[in-house]
């Protein structure tokens, strides 16, 4: 075998291996929406399919993803938005009833498919609402932005007063 082909082949290997490992899967309540996000890494160019699952008594229901069919129940109650290295999904009038371990599996559409995934137990009343910058942007006020960001304008001589 050629050694530029084997070398080749190796770095395809080693991209497959580590292109999508799911680095976290996290939780939160946006309204009466359970929120799930799901970061993994991102170094390869080979499309990667996913699924988010729950199971709860013993029995994986599947939610949204390319990888199994989504149940009839759940299509209608999930939104999924997907960036470079995360994955979102939400699940709309989320109650005890769909309390359990969530999954978010990623795996690569290759010859040879790893799966990777990570879990989180959910539970209603232990949910923390989501936060963070969209957050600040929900609860400040329009004109109060422009004020909080007229330092950072000043020093970055956009405006000068």
């Amino acid at each position: 075998m050629n050694p530029a082909i084997g070398i080749a082949l190796l770095l395809t290997v080693l991209q497959v291996a580590s292109g999508q490992k799911v680095t976290s899967l996290t939780a939160c309540l946006v309204d009466q929406s359970l929120r799930l996000d799901c970061r993994h890494e991102n170094t390869t160019t080979i499309p990667i399919q996913y699924e988010f699952s729950l199971t709860r008594d013993s029995k994986k229901h599947v939610l949204f993803g390319t990888v199994g069919v989504p149940e009839h129940t759940y299509r209608s109650r999930t939104n999924f938005t997907s960036k470079y290295n995360i994955k979102v999904l939400y699940l709309s009038s989320f109650t005890t009833k769909d309390e359990g371990v969530y999954t978010c599996e990623l795996r690569l559409s290759s010859q040879h498919p790893t799966s990777y995934n990570k879990t989180v137990s959910v539970f209603r009343d232990k949910l923390v609402k989501c936060g963070g910058i969209s957050l600040l942007t929900q609860n400040t006020s329009w004109l109060l932005l422009p004020l909080l960001s007229l330092p950072l304008l000043q020093a970055m001589d956009f405006i000068s007063l």
